[in-house]
C-alpha cells in the first residue's frame, strides 16, 4: 500500500459542524480526512450537477453523486472481495466487491468519453484501499458494462445515494491492503457467491446491499466468463441506468431516518418534475400562475408519500416520483380553485394565484394542471404501461371525489338544517383524505405489495387524511395568520361547517352559542369577532371535542401500521402519523 496524500486530489474544506459530525461517529484523522473529498454531484440521468464532500453526500438526507465498482477477476475465474474496515465511516465491516468508490472533481475524473474517468478514479483507490501497482494494470483492462440508481440507508445519520458505474477487469495482481479500508479479503467463485447470497449471515458475514444488488439483480453468469475478453464485455455493455430505487432493506440491521429527512431524501427530484411538467407550456404567463404556489415551498408531504409507503412495503422505483409529482400537482390545482371558492386572498404567505395573475387565468391555470398531472404520469419513463390502467383509475377517482367533497362543504354554508358529524366526516373524507389514501394504496400497489398490504395503506391514508383535516380545523382558530400563512379564523367568517362548529351548534341555546352565531358566516367580521366566536367553540367544549376525535384517527393510523412488518422506513410512517398531532404544539 502506497500512501494517499488529499494534497493530490480535489477536496472542499469542511466546516465546524461536519468536524462535530465526524468526530461523533468515532471516525479516526484518516477517514475523517477523507470526507474532505469532492465528490461529483449528479441529476438522475448522470449529469453532473456541481460537487460536494464526501460528508455532505454521505450524511442525513445526503446528495446524489457519481460512483464506481470494481469487480476484478483473476485468471482462475474468481472475484475478489474485500471487507470494509471496521473503521470506516459507512458501512463499516460488510463484504463488498473488489473495490468501490467515487470518482472526484477533477477534469481527469471527469472525463465520460469510455468511461475514462471512473476507470482513473478506479486505478486511484485499488492503489489505496488494495496495494494494487498501478503499472500493473491500465485503463484498457477496465470493460465499462453498465450503471445502477440506488440509495441504501445505513442508519438516521448515514446513506449512499449514488449512480454507480460498475467496472469488470481480469488481472493477476499482487495485494497489500490498507488495514484502514480493508479488514479481509476473499476470493470466490460463482458457486460460494450465490451461496453467500442465500445465507449471508450464516456463512462470512454481511453483503453490502450495492453489491448484493449487482450480483443478485444485474450480473448474469456471461460476467463470469467475459471478464477480460474486450469483445465480451462490450457486448454485455447495455447504455443504460438500472433503476434500483431505495435498497436500505437489504442490509440486516439497517436503521430508519427521521421524517423530514426521508422526505429530503428525494424531494428534490419530485420538484423537478413538477417544474419540468409545468414550465413546459408556451404561454409564460400560464407557467408562472402553475408555478406561483409551487414556487412559495411547502413540505411535499403528498408528493413523497407514495415513494415512503412504497419504501416501508416494498420495492422502489423512479415511478413513485412520477406518481407523487402528478398527485402534488393535482393538490396544488385544487388550492388555487379552492382560494377562489372561499375569497382567500393569502395562501402559504403568498397572495392567491387569482390576486397575485387575475381570476381567469387561476381558473385556466388550476384546469391545465389537472391535465397536465395525467399527460406527465402517462409520459413517464418510470412507470410500467400495464399499471396505468390501475393509476388513472384511482387518481381519477380521487380528483372526483375531491370535487364531491368540495361540493359538500359549498352546500353546507348555504344549508338551513344543521350538517351531521356523519355528513361532515363524507366530506373530509373526499375534500381531504382521498389523496392521503390514494398516496398510500398506490405507494403500496407499485411497490409490489400483496392486496391485504395495500388494502391496509388505503385505510391507513384514510385514517391520517381524517386526522390531518381535523387538526387543520384546529389550527385555523389556534394560530396566527403568520403562522398559517392566510387569515386566521377564516373558517369560522366563511361559516364553514367544521367538527366543532357543528358540535356547538348540537349545545343548548346559551349566552356563549349566540356569540358564536353572531359571528359564524359574517364575511366582514372584525378581528375581535372572530377571536370572540373561538371563544365560544373553547367555552362550548368543541375544541376539546374536536381534538378527541383527531386523536381517535391518529389511534387507528398507527394500529394500522402494527400490521406491518418492521422495516427501516417505517419509522417516518409513524413519525407522520403522529406530526398531525404535534401540529398544534
Amino acid at each position: 500500500m502506497t500512501s494517499y496524500d488529499l494534497s493530490d486530489v480535489p477536496t472542499i474544506e469542511l466546516d465546524e459542524t461536519e468536524h462535530d459530525t465526524l468526530r461523533e461517529s468515532g471516525a479516526d484523522k484518516t477517514q475523517s480526512d477523507l470526507m474532505s473529498e469532492a465528490v461529483i454531484c449528479v441529476d438522475e440521468m448522470d449529469s453532473v450537477v456541481g460537487c460536494a464532500s464526501k460528508i455532505a453526500t454521505h450524511h442525513g438526507a445526503g446528495q446524489l453523486h457519481r460512483a464506481f465498482s470494481v469487480l476484478l477477476f483473476n485468471s482462475d475465474g474468481k472475484l475478489l472481495l474485500q471487507r470494509r474496515a471496521d473503521d470506516k465511516v459507512t458501512f463499516p465491516s460488510v463484504w463488498a466487491n473488489t473495490c468501490c468508490s467515487h470518482p472526484l472533481h477533477c477534469d481527469s475524473e471527469l472525463e465520460e468519453n469510455n468511461a475514462l474517468g471512473v476507470k482513473r478514479a478506479a486505478i486511484r483507490k485499488l492503489e489505496q484501499e488494495l496495494g494494487i501497482s498501478p503499472s500493473s494494470i491500465s485503463l484498457d483492462d477496465f470493460h465499462f458494462i453498465t450503471k445502477m440508481r440506488y440509495s441504501a440507508r445505513m442508519n438516521a445519520d448515514w446513506i449512499e445515494r449514488e449512480i454507480d458505474h460498475i467496472l469488470v477487469i481480469r488481472a493477476d495482481v499482487e495485494l497489500n491492503p490498507n488495514p484502514n479500508e480493508v479488514s479481509e479479503i476473499a476470493w470466490v467463485d460463482q458457486q460460494e457467491l450465490e451461496q453467500w447470497l442465500i445465507d449471508e449471515e450464516s456463512t462470512n458475514g454481511i453483503i453490502a446491499p450495492w453489491f448484493r444488488c449487482i450480483a443478485a439483480r444485474i450480473m448474469s453468469d456471461d460476467w463470469w466468463s467475459a471478464a477480460g475478453n474486450s469483445d465480451a464485455c462490450q457486448s454485455l455493455a447495455d447504455g443504460v441506468i438500472h433503476d434500483m430505487g431505495d435498497i436500505s432493506h437489504m442490509l440486516p440491521g439497517a436503521e430508519g431516518c427521521d421524517l423530514f429527512t426521508a422526505i429530503a431524501e428525494v424531494k428534490p427530484f419530485v420538484e423537478a418534475r413538477i417544474e419540468r411538467a409545468l414550465t413546459h407550456t408556451s404561454s409564460e404567463r400560464l407557467s408562472g400562475a402553475m408555478m406561483h404556489l409551487i414556487s412559495g415551498g411547502g413540505k411535499r408531504m403528498r408528493a413523497t408519500l407514495p415513494w415512503l409507503v412504497a419504501k416501508t412495503v416494498g420495492d422502489t422505483h423512479s415511478g413513485l416520483l412520477d406518481v407523487g409529482a402528478a398527485i402534488e400537482t393535482i393538490h396544488n390545482f385544487t388550492l388555487i380553485h379552492d382560494d377562489i371558492m372561499d375569497d382567500d386572498d393569502i395562501r402559504r404567505g403568498l397572495p392567491a394565484v387569482h390576486i397575485e395573475y387575475d381570476l381567469a387565468t387561476a381558473i385556466n391555470a388550476g384546469d391545465a394542471m389537472l391535465a397536465i398531472a395525467f399527460e406527465a404520469m402517462v409520459v413517464a419513463d418510470g412507470i410500467d404501461c400495464n399499471d396505468l390502467p390501475f393509476l388513472v383509475k384511482r387518481i381519477g377517482r380521487m380528483v372526483r371525489r375531491v370535487s364531491e367533497g368540495q361540493q359538500l362543504d359549498i352546500e353546507f354554508e348555504k344549508r338551513d338544517n344543521e350538517v351531521t358529524e356523519e355528513e361532515y366526516i363524507e366530506m373530509i373524507e373526499g375534500k381531504t383524505a382521498v389523496m392521503f389514501l390514494t398516496c398510500g394504496e398506490v405507494g403500496a400497489y407499485l411497490s409490489g405489495a400483496d392486496e391485504e398490504t395495500v388494502q391496509c395503506m388505503h385505510d391507513w391514508g384514510l385514517a391520517l387524511g381524517l386526522c390531518f383535516q381535523l387538526m387543520d380545523d384546529l389550527l385555523d382558530i389556534q394560530s396566527s395568520t403568520e403562522q398559517l400563512g392566510k387569515p386566521a379564523g377564516s373558517d369560522i367568517a366563511q361559516g364553514k361547517r367544521t367538527l366543532m362548529v357543528i358540535h356547538a351548534l348540537k349545545q343548548d341555546d346559551s349566552p356563549t352559542k349566540q356569540v358564536l352565531l353572531s359571528v359564524l358566516g359574517k364575511e366582514d367580521a372584525s378581528a375581535e369577532e372572530v377571536s370572540a366566536g373561538i371563544d365560544a367553540l373553547q367555552q362550548l367544549g368543541s375544541i376539546e371535542y374536536g381534538r378527541a376525535r383527531a386523536e381517535e384517527y391518529h389511534a387507528q393510523a398507527h394500529q394500522l401500521l402494527d400490521r406491518i412488518p418492521p422495516t427501516p422506513a417505517l419509522m417516518a410512517l409513524r413519525e407522520l402519523t403522529d406530526l398531525q398531532l404535534k401540529r398544534l404544539n
